[in-house]
């Protein structure tokens, strides 16, 4: 019998109804078998990074309990994106769902289709910060989470996204 695993999952968005995408797509996640939902981070309104002019988006991180393996849950992953009509068009891109797999208990990975943990997690604010917001003594590759959204280079770029108080949309 496979020991369960703790999964830290971010999600992105920002074509579409980004609000209504994350909350869909964690719904989706948490309803599949074998994945039980034990926390989510605020969602944050982001500039994007990289890639063509676009966009703000809306990003929020999950953590998951699952006796899944790493790939299992990758699939999951590309099935939820493709349910919420994600086109892989171009790198770094504007997209109605990103869903990446940071960190899977405490497998390392490196093949063609899986990294663990993420190869870029620990630079970006848009993971780090949410990820911060849910759990202040998370942990990346042994060092604080904290500590590594203070040094991502993006971190200006971040709000908590207050849909009821801005008005505004990820498409604005």
């Amino acid at each position: 019998m496979t020991t369960p695993e703790t999964v830290i999952l971010a999600l992105g968005s920002n074509l579409g109804d980004s609000a209504e995408t994350l909350a869909a797509a964690v719904r989706d996640i948490a309803d599949y078998p074998g994945i039980s939902l034990t926390r989510l981070s605020p969602v944050a309104q982001t500039k994007p990074v990289g890639g063509p002019e676009q966009p703000d988006y809306l990003n929020m991180v999950i953590e998951v309990v699952t006796e899944l393996a790493p790939l299992e849950v990758l699939d999951l992953c590309q099935e939820t994106e493709v349910r919420h009509h994600r086109e892989r068009k171009e790198r770094w891109g504007a997209r109605t769902l990103d869903v990446d797999v940071i960190v899977h208990g405490n497998h390392q990975c490196n093949d063609e289709r899986l990294t663990l943990p993420h190869p870029r997690a620990a630079e970006r604010a848009f993971v780090l910060e949410p990820w911060l917001w849910m759990d202040p003594d998370a942990q990346l590759r042994g060092r604080s989470v904290a500590e590594l959204a203070a040094l991502a280079p993006d971190r200006d770029g971040i709000r908590r996204y207050e849909p009821s108080s801005s008005g505004e949309s990820a498409e604005a």
